[in-house]
Formats: C-alpha cells, sequence, structure tokens
C-alpha cells in the first residue's frame, strides 16, 4: 500500500533557516530534508521528492528558497512539484516575510508575530505586524496562491527575527507556526511536543 508523505513547506532556507528547521524536526519526531535548504535552493522538485520517500518519520519539513528572485525562481518550481506530487499531502505551508514590498506577495491564513501572538495581519521579516489583512511580501511566496492547501501561516525571517527566533533559543515562532499546522491539519495535537523524540 503505497501512503502519502505529511510534509510541511517552507518558503526559507538560509542557514538560520536550515538550523532552525532542523531543531524543530527533532523535537516533533519528524525529519527535515536539510539539502533541500540553500540560498537560493538547487534541488529539483524530482530530487526533493525522492529524499521525502526516503524520510524515516513524518512529518517531512522541507525548504524552498528563491534568494530573491523575482517571479518563479527554481525554488517555486521546486516547491509546485512538490506540493502537486500525487505521493505527498501537504500539511500546510510556513510563508516567510521579507522585504520585497509591492513584488512578491501571498494570501496567508493567519500570521504569528515576534511575539507569539496569532494575528490576521501581515507582518515583515521582523516579526512586526503590518497593515495589510491576511497578507505577507516575501521572496518564495509567488505562486502560494496557485496551491491547494489546508493553511498557509505568515512569520518573520526565520531563525531571526531579532535573535528571538534564533535555534539556540528553540525557534519559538517556527516552533508555534509548525504546531498549528499539526494541530489544525489533526496529524496530532502537541502532547509529543518537546519530548526530544526522533523515531
Amino acid at each position: 500500500m503505497n501512503t502519502k508523505r505529511q510534509v510541511i513547506l517552507i518558503t526559507d532556507g538560509d542557514e538560520y533557516a536550515k538550523q532552525a528547521i532542523e531543531s524543530i524536526a527533532k523535537k516533533i519526531g519528524g525529519r527535515c530534508i536539510s539539502q533541500s535548504g540553500g540560498n537560493p535552493s538547487l534541488l529539483t522538485g524530482e530530487e526533493i521528492v525522492e529524499m521525502i520517500k526516503k524520510a524515516r518519520s513524518d512529518p517531512v519539513i522541507v525548504m524552498f528558497d528563491d534568494s530573491g528572485f523575482i517571479g518563479e525562481g527554481k525554488g517555486e518550481q521546486s516547491l509546485q512539484y512538490v506540493a502537486n506530487h500525487e505521493d505527498i499531502n501537504v500539511l500546510g505551508v510556513v510563508a516567510v516575510a521579507s522585504n520585497t514590498h509591492d513584488r512578491e506577495w501571498t494570501k496567508v491564513d493567519v500570521c504569528i508575530d515576534r511575539n507569539g501572538n496569532l494575528t490576521p495581519y501581515g507582518v515583515d521579516k521582523f516579526g512586526e505586524p503590518e497593515f495589510e489583512l491576511q497578507r505577507i511580501n516575501g521572496d518564495t511566496v509567488y505562486s502560494l496562491d496557485q496551491l491547494n492547501v489546508p493553511i498557509i501561516v505568515g512569520v518573520g525571517d526565520i531563525g531571526k527575527m531579532g535573535k528571538i527566533d534564533h535555534y539556540l533559543n528553540g525557534a519559538p515562532i517556527t516552533m508555534k507556526a509548525v504546531e498549528l499546522i499539526l494541530e489544525r491539519s489533526g496529524f496530532y495535537d502537541g502532547s509529543r511536543f518537546d519530548k526530544g523524540t526522533n523515531s
């Protein structure tokens, strides 16, 4: 029986984001496709799907980064391929804000600001709330509106936000976004969080 892999997509992939996502995957007992990181991402969608299929446990967290390329860059092409693959079930997307105002933006269902508060307003790269409802600007968000995913959570720059989200602090803002996706999807209710299991 071919069971779909349960995947969370992240629209960031620099070293700070990679460290944060790796630590979060360990906490929730999932896997991070570390090679999907990079600024920009270099793996093709086909390569990423093969790595997801070989991951030892779900959820599998995958990073995509266009490194500021305007329009549909390589990271977004890979993201679309993964999100639409028949063997992949996308639990949700963490959409990461940047300072590409009036260029690339996406609708989001909810944002989490730098203080860990849920807000219907967009946030900037520092995690500060903005003035537009359910919208963020980012580097790798150009095609998110075209995807059929259950939830898109907007956050500031992963692993940064004035060191608030640094992985040595447990990346609390990104962790909250991942928790929200897992809870909303019904994957699990949070009882397994922070156990440090990585089975």
